[in-house]
């Protein structure tokens, strides 16, 4: 068992795929500490708007992402509202985040095998 497993119990293989929007919190989250608010401009600005997560949707996501470590509530920084809920991403959340990332790319590869997309233009 690895060191991530024996802190969460499960193997970051369990939880994939990941939803759309544990991906994109995750992704956001792994830049540093952010508060809702932040991450949901984090997220918009990323997506070029084509994601814009709503509160109710965000925080019902950070729920379940705490309830299975990949995540944890953090103190503000000091010199901010300390009413702010903060949270970082933890080891066990990046493991998954890792591995969720090379499944999308796999994913990918399989689709320009198929000429569905252009070569990678890395080669």
């Amino acid at each position: 068992m690895s060191r991530n497993q024996a802190v969460s119990g499960r193997a970051p293989e369990e939880l994939l795929p990941l939803t759309h929007i544990v991906y994109h919190i995750l992704l956001s989250m792994s830049g540093g500490d952010k508060h809702g608010y932040a991450i949901i401009k984090d997220v918009a600005a990323r997506t070029k708007g084509r994601l814009e997560l709503e509160a109710g949707t965000l925080y019902a996501a950070i729920k379940r992402m705490r309830d299975e470590k990949l995540i944890t509530e953090v103190a503000a920084p000091t010199g901010t509202d300390t009413r702010r809920r903060c949270y970082s991403i933890t080891p066990f959340g990046r493991n998954v985040l890792r591995e969720e990332s090379l499944r999308l790319e796999a994913m990918v590869e399989l689709a320009r095998h198929a000429k569905v997309l252009s070569p990678s233009p890395r080669g």
